[in-house]
């Protein structure tokens, strides 16, 4: 079978394509885990941002794919239907399968017979993906694969559910990157690739989509496969690795061998970027740290969420933010911070602002921690993604003033906080956040001069969108600046020229006025 799987091409702001453009790691193991026989393509579609329709129009005519499957986020998803439908105005009989975050947390988005959708894949999907064509292929019956929703005639039928694979037993064969058709991923000029080394987590935050798409668990690959699969990406030419673990720390030990393991493997000389939490990284820094920055880990992604217990409480993030310490529990950001900095790596401060007690003294406390101590800031807002506890909690409180799906990518402001309205939060953050980015530009300078020297002006230029030279000598004003950046903002997500087959009506919902602080 002939078979195109597209990742999206909206991306999110902390991550713009001119200097981060990451592969979509779950098509290359889709890809990877089907029978040999099938031929695949997979298009990352954030390669062609500024030519998406091009792309998919001149994909379907080269390819003529039987099969087109569509990797989406929630953000993405009115993208995702307009690409469905210009795929289906090409090939009217091309089966169309959605999977992901999205469709997987709300499958009933994805049902509406004019949007054409045949299956949905819930879940993790290498498994699910290889039975489904596997059926397609042989002409048998869906309706014994577990983890599908599909369309016979008018009818959807669900199917059971499906637990998630384990890892260590070799039910995951290895991603497949010879079959993507796009080049020019990167990192800061780097050639760019991504690893799993493992899938799951075991806390439960408030704002997290994972625990709803795969349940409390964590599970492990086996050492020799990361480092197998880490090879094969840098032999294909990566000299940057994003390791998408979703909490590679809840095993320090494990973590410490895979650095050991990359370090005799003679790997080290790639630049590894990592997630991780606060506590395990607090509490064994001054062992962990030098190792991770002679294995070549160069970024650190930090699960700060926040620095004020309330809102940690709220998140549901304290467990793994803070450490037991005499007369109770301490706030382990600070702690981690510092022993990462010490010795060389560079902190991405992941924060959540505007959360929905905060106050203008509890978001501006967030911007000056990340002021002082963070590298590189990712701070965003509380998205209310669907099936997640903050999205439960948000509703119940009338705090939900957007749904506008395009702009859940977490920088935009879609709920209120008791006290201030979803603008006013999002400015706070927008004002703050663009002069930490500036203070990096040393950091990558150093690193990557010729990168700086090619792209620095872009990379700046989208950091102070909505700057003009009157905004620059004093005529106007940063709220003139922040209104004309979203209007800006607004305008890039119109990634393809292409009607929408369901267009979404705006929510009108009349507020009360925040109370004034």
């Amino acid at each position: 079978m002939r078979i195109l799987l597209l990742s999206m091409p909206d991306s999110f702001e902390h991550t713009p394509a001119i200097a981060v453009r990451m592969p979509n790691g779950a098509l290359a193991s889709l890809a990877g885990n089907l029978d040999p026989h099938h031929q695949v393509a997979i298009a990352d579609l954030v390669l062609a941002q500024s030519s998406v329709r091009k792309t998919v129009e001149r994909l379907m005519a080269q390819l003529q794919p039987e099969l087109v499957g569509l990797s989406v986020m929630t953000f993405q998803r009115g993208t995702a239907r307009r690409i469905i439908a210009l795929v289906r105005s090409l090939k009217p009989d091309v089966r169309i399968v959605v999977g992901g975050y999205d469709p997987s947390l709300a499958p009933d988005a994805w049902t509406a017979p004019g949007l054409g959708v045949d299956v949905i894949v819930r879940g993790e999907g290498d498994v699910t993906f290889r039975e489904l064509v596997r059926a397609f292929d042989d002409r048998q019956p869906l309706a014994a694969i577990a983890g599908l929703w599909f369309r016979e005639g008018d009818a959807i039928h669900k199917t059971a559910h499906r637990d998630v694979a384990r890892l260590d037993r070799g039910d995951i064969r290895p991603p497949q990157r010879a079959a993507r058709v796009l080049a020019g991923y990167t990192m800061m000029g780097r050639r760019a690739d991504v690893v799993e080394t493992s899938r799951g987590c075991t806390f439960d935050c408030s704002f997290c989509s994972i625990i709803e798409m795969r349940g409390r668990n964590f599970h492990r690959f086996p050492i020799a496969r990361v480092i197998e699969d880490i090879a094969d990406a840098h032999a294909r030419g990566a000299r940057s690795i994003f390791l998408v673990d979703d909490n590679i720390t809840l095993d320090i030990e494990r973590f410490e061998a895979l650095c050991h393991a990359i370090i005799d493997a003679g790997l080290h000389h790639i630049d590894y970027l990592v997630q991780g939490m606060t506590a395990p990284i607090a509490a064994r820094g001054e062992t962990l740290a030098p190792l991770m920055r002679r294995a070549g880990f160069r970024y650190v992604f930090l699960g700060i969420e926040n620095v004020l217990e309330d809102d940690l409480v709220f998140l549901k993030a304290r467990a793994k933010n803070s450490r037991q310490r005499a007369g109770g529990r301490i706030n382990s950001a600070l702690a981690a911070v510092n022993v990462l900095r010490r010795h060389g790596l560079l902190v991405v401060g992941g924060l959540i602002v505007g959360n929905p007690d905060d106050r203008r003294d509890s978001v501006a406390a967030n911007l000056e921690f990340a002021r002082q101590h963070v590298d590189w800031p990712y701070i965003q807002h509380p998205t209310p993604y669907p099936g997640t506890p903050m999205t439960r909690e948000f509703e119940a409180r009338g705090l939900v003033v957007n749904s506008r799906l395009e702009e859940y990518d977490g920088t935009t402001a879609v709920t209120r906080s008791q006290h201030l309205d979803p603008e006013e939060i999002e400015f706070m953050r927008w004002k703050a956040e663009r002069w930490m980015k500036v203070r990096h530009l040393p950091a990558v300078f150093r690193h990557d001069p010729v990168f700086v020297l090619r792209n620095g002006h872009r990379m700046l230029a989208h950091t102070f969108r909505g700057t003009t030279w009157r905004s620059v000598v004093g005529l106007e004003g940063d709220r003139d600046v922040f209104r004309r950046y979203r209007n800006i903002r607004d305008r890039e997500r119109a990634y393809v020229d292409w009607p929408d087959p369901l267009p979404q009506p705006a929510l009108d919902v009349t507020l009360p006025a925040p109370v004034q602080v």
